[in-house]
């Protein structure tokens, strides 16, 4: 079903070429016309079809998405705000890694070695392997498993695209004599194989239902972490009063996400610099006062020696060890609201060292006093600073949650553009940073996640079970992904990727098997929540691919549905060829797919049902881009249309016309104005248009136009139905009928069209799937 050619490696594109991906100087890239596959058994349509393509510019650079690049104060400003969203969920870990770890107070040996494994697990898999590799493996300034998945998608054929969107994607797909011989066979492989490509959905959106199920663990985990604190000073505190506390906090963190995630970074940034400097003085003074013997640890032999010692234990108390790096994968999932330069100074300036000395400090404390280790943050803090040191952690905990809530809101934002999930409302929340956006259904569902969450699992230990599973899984993800992305993107050589594959293979393969022991003790939560969403993703992705085959249908190029005969639009014969009468008025289509290679949808059925047209036709399309607004002189392309006429070449349509608007998140297109803006544009083009041979017809035109316009404006939209076949089997039946209710609950509603109603026509059609 895959719309692609994976055998036509040498293929060169008629399109210009863009300069190569990745982190790594390169050779620029040819653009792979997916038309252009389509095509290529038919070379008469081919012919049509392209020339159409190039002449109304489908591949324009504006609509590819461009990383935005920050320099100077702007990116200090910028990794300041990180430190107040993407730093809460790793930063408070210190509350519980060591109560997690031990289950009875340890040997010097044993805490020796658990400060050697929290010291590497930092530094391989925070530091080198995230902050130095993985932030390298952006999708044009987006980050996240799902963003990996869409950067290979560009360089190799692996999806099929939404046919509206598929002329804003930049496809840098290498030619062969680019790329070297094993990098070429990998992608051979990947291309050819239809279980693969499957392969590669699933676990692209596994990967995000994953960080989504974490983004319902995260905030109970770390507000629960807090709370309990309180039990330190006042041991008579039951679980009840905890959890309430607890989800009343919750409640006020989703309250405030509208605000938006500058204003959140700027207000949290300060409690995160607060509590991490907290837990660096106090590691400190734990360090002087206790056992600074303890820094031996940087030595990994130490951790090996635990391993070894411990045997089996050992490695199942590897799992609590893995939270020390919980919330490493929120690093690169926030990638899109930040920038990869902002993320590598915030860690590696501030949050890292204050990490390292705080889980140092923590150990000399308990190799004195090992009971220490049942609430390892509250039990170490200096005299005189337990209940300042309880406000910290509870606001940094606040701030926890807003790591993995802000880049849900990313992934989420991701898949929409993949077709995976509904287009619901999404909102820019920052002019200046593009990648900052909200989505509200997605907040109001965790937020009624996590609560319920909070409410069963009533303690940071039960949660902690559930939790570990999920991030460690994602590491592996991807690290098997940014493989790929290394050997097809930036051309690296094998020899190279695969004993660098295999260090972190290892290492997130010797952390992952000790949390899946922890799977019937509360990680099943997270694996089949994260199996749910996924199976919702796969399923919305099914449902498009074949709604995207039914609509093939219409995919017909002018050229093949009308004709003109003596100057008058006919249907082409192959629907009927009768004359299309004209009716008085402007009529503006919708034109869904913007795609100057075929008629819209819209405009051929109403000419089929009512074998007329307007007087003046107007395809109109709007195609958004993330930016905040696009400047007027670049909103507004407008282009003829054409076909061809009996016994002559091709020849443009009279008083028909394509108007593409352009437009950014903040720009208000669809207005009760939208006539008189359709109108002034088209009226301009005929200005600047080059005199025609018959200067008569072109004030024709233009009279026709202004007369149109007076005489009435008219939007006609399309409304499509989809209907199951009746051929089609029972599983498919049920998969394609869910996919039907769920297009049905998100689609926009004719209603919230800002036009006059009585303006409004819909026509209707049915597809059968």
């Amino acid at each position: 079903m895959e719309n692609t050619d994976a055998s036509s490696d040498d293929t060169k594109s008629v399109f210009p070429a863009s300069s190569g991906g990745g982190v790594f100087p390169s050779r620029a890239a040819n653009y792979e016309n997916p038309l252009q596959r389509k095509l290529t058994n038919d070379p008469k349509a081919a012919d049509v079809e392209l020339e159409s393509v190039t002449e109304a510019g489908d591949y324009d650079e504006r609509d590819f998405h461009k990383k935005q690049v920050f320099k100077g104060w702007t990116l200090a400003w910028l990794s300041y705000q990180s430190l107040g969203v993407i730093y809460g969920d790793i930063g408070t870990s210190p509350l519980y890694v060591y109560s997690s770890t031990f289950t009875s107070e340890p040997s010097y040996e044993d805490v020796v070695g658990a400060v050697s494994l929290i010291i590497w697990a930092l530094t391989i898999m925070v530091t080198v392997k995230y902050v130095f590799i993985v932030l390298n493996a952006d999708d044009e300034g987006e980050g996240g498993t799902f963003a990996l998945y869409s950067l290979i998608s560009r360089y190799a054929n692996l999806v099929r695209r939404d046919p509206r969107y598929q002329n804003m994607v930049r496809m840098e797909r290498y030619a062969t004599e680019d790329l070297k011989r094993p990098n070429l066979a990998t992608r051979k492989v990947i291309e050819r194989s239809t279980f693969i490509k499957w392969m590669f959905k699933v676990v692209g959106v596994f990967g995000v239902s994953l960080l989504l199920a974490d983004g319902i663990l995260t905030p109970a985990q770390s507000i629960l972490g807090a709370i309990q604190g309180i039990t330190v000073v006042n041991p008579s505190l039951d679980s009840n009063t905890v959890v309430g506390v607890s989800c009343a906090i919750l409640v006020f963190i989703f309250l405030i996400q509208p605000f938006g995630t500058s204003k959140i970074g700027n207000t949290f940034a300060p409690i995160v610099i607060v509590w991490l400097l907290f837990n660096l003085t106090f590691g400190i003074y734990n360090l002087v006062m206790y056992d600074a013997s303890v820094l031996k640890g940087f030595s990994p032999y130490f951790a090996g020696a635990f391993l070894v010692r411990n045997g089996r234990n050992g490695w199942l108390q590897l799992g609590g060890i893995l939270l020390a790096f919980t919330g490493v994968e929120t690093l690169f999932a926030d990638l899109g609201a930040f920038s990869k330069r902002a993320v590598q100074i915030s860690w590696l300036c501030f949050v890292y060292p204050c990490l390292l000395i705080s889980y140092i400090g923590q150990g000399a404390h308990i190799s004195r006093i090992p009971s220490a280790y049942a609430n390892p943050f509250y039990l170490t803090v200096p005299p005189g600073m337990l209940y300042p040191s309880l406000v910290v952690a509870v606001l940094a905990c606040i701030v926890a949650s807003q790591a993995v809530i802000t880049g849900s809101f990313q992934l989420l934002s991701q898949i929409m553009k993949l077709s995976y999930f509904p287009q619901v409302r999404i909102y820019h929340v920052s002019k200046k940073f593009h990648g900052q956006v909200y989505l509200p259904i997605a907040n109001w569902l965790m937020m009624i996640g996590t609560i319920v969450v909070t409410a069963v699992y009533n303690n940071t230990t039960a949660l902690g079970e559930a939790y570990g599973t999920c991030v460690i899984l994602v590491s592996f993800l991807t690290t098997c992904m940014v493989t790929l992305v290394a050997i097809i993107v930036w051309r690296l050589p094998i020899y190279i990727v695969l004993p660098v594959f295999i260090i972190f293979a290892l290492w997130d393969g010797m952390f992952l098997s000790s949390a899946l022991t922890k799977v019937p003790h509360g990680a099943w939560f997270t694996l089949m929540l994260g199996v749910v969403l996924t199976l919702i993703f796969v399923l919305w992705r099914y449902g498009k691919e074949e709604q995207w085959t039914a609509e093939e249908s219409d995919n017909v190029p002018l050229s093949r549905t009308t004709l003109l005969r003596d100057n008058q639009l006919t249907l082409h014969p192959n629907f009927g060829g009768s004359t299309i009468t004209p009716i008085s008025g402007l009529g503006i289509f919708f034109d869904k797919s913007g795609n100057s290679a075929t008629t819209p949808a819209v405009f051929l059925h109403f000419i089929k049902k009512f074998g007329a047209a307007p007087e003046v036709s107007v395809f109109f399309h709007l195609r958004p881009l993330s930016v905040p607004t696009v400047a007027p002189s670049d909103r507004y392309t407008v282009s003829r249309c054409h076909t061809y006429g009996i016994g002559t070449g091709k020849k443009p349509i009279p008083n028909c016309f394509r108007l593409i608007v352009r437009h950014g998140y903040t720009d208000e297109v669809i207005t009760p104005d939208l006539g008189i803006l359709v109108l002034d544009n088209i009226r301009e083009f005929l200005a600047r248009e080059p005199p025609a041979l018959n200067s008569e017809d072109a004030r024709k035109e233009t009279d026709a136009l202004q007369r149109a316009w007076k005489s009435q404006v008219i939007y006609i939209v399309g409304k499509e139905q989809l209907r199951i076949s009746r051929e089609t089997n029972f599983f498919r039946r049920m998969v394609l009928m869910a996919f039907l209710w769920m297009r049905d609950a998100s689609r926009t509603k004719i209603q919230n069209l800002n036009v006059q109603a009585d303006q409004v026509v819909e026509v209707g059609f049915v597809k059968e799937m």
